[in-house]
């Protein structure tokens, strides 16, 4: 620091402004060391006169603490194994019953219906075919038109849940049947529209075949 601003007086005009004096040059230099001495960083090899010297002067300053990221576990979910031995999936055979899943027939017909902007005779089939690729199932009443099991075949009632491979419907004599996907077509008729659903292409959950993207094949045998 220069040693002309150690002797700098307050001008006249600010010391009533202000309400100080200047004091004389040993008070101002003393004050000065003294607040130099505190407010700069402690420096072993060097003392104030020699820091004085450098061009910059580091006064101490708050350091600010590094907030530390926290590492967010993601909570597990239950694997297919606790699953299975907690029965979530399993329907119980109180709850078989046809009449209790119509209104979510009703519900997945309303589904359908917005989904496809209205079903009507006007519309294209091939939308509504493209539309029914990625839709959700449960509530709608599929019928087993052919499989390689003959017993299977004609089987008709609600799909209450999809699976990778298989489709429990229940029927209406109150009976839950589990239908394997793969050589099976079912057909799915709504509005006066009827799809097939060619279960060895459907070996997917639905929420995998939302975001999958299909591509135009030609019709295939069992």
């Amino acid at each position: 620091m220069d040693e002309e601003l150690v002797r700098a007086t307050i001008p006249r005009d600010l010391v009533e402004v202000l309400g100080v004096e200047s004091q004389g040059r040993s008070k101002a230099e003393t004050f000065t060391q003294a607040f130099l001495s505190n407010s700069m960083q402690q420096q072993q090899h060097h003392d104030v006169s020699s820091m004085l010297r450098h061009k910059a002067v580091i006064l101490n300053y708050p350091k600010k603490e590094r907030w530390s990221k926290r590492k967010t576990r993601r909570t597990k979910g239950l694997n297919a194994r606790q699953k299975r031995a907690m029965k979530l999936f399993q329907v119980k055979p109180e709850h078989q019953r046809y009449e209790l899943f119509l209104p979510l027939h009703g519900l997945w017909k309303q589904y359908i219906t917005d989904l496809c902007s209205g079903l009507k005779p006007t519309s294209c089939p091939q939308f509504v075919q493209q539309k029914l690729l990625k839709a959700d199932f449960h509530g709608a009443i599929i019928t087993v038109v052919r499989s390689v099991c003959p017993s299977y075949v004609g089987t008709t009632g609600i799909l209450i849940q999809e699976f990778r491979h298989v489709f429990k419907i229940i029927t209406k004599e109150d009976k839950l049947k589990v239908i394997p996907k793969r050589n099976s077509v079912f057909s799915v008729e709504l509005g006066g529209f009827t799809s097939f659903i060619y279960g060895s292409k459907f070996e997917q959950r639905s929420s995998e075949r939302s975001a999958k993207k299909f591509k135009v094949k030609g019709t295939i045998d069992l």
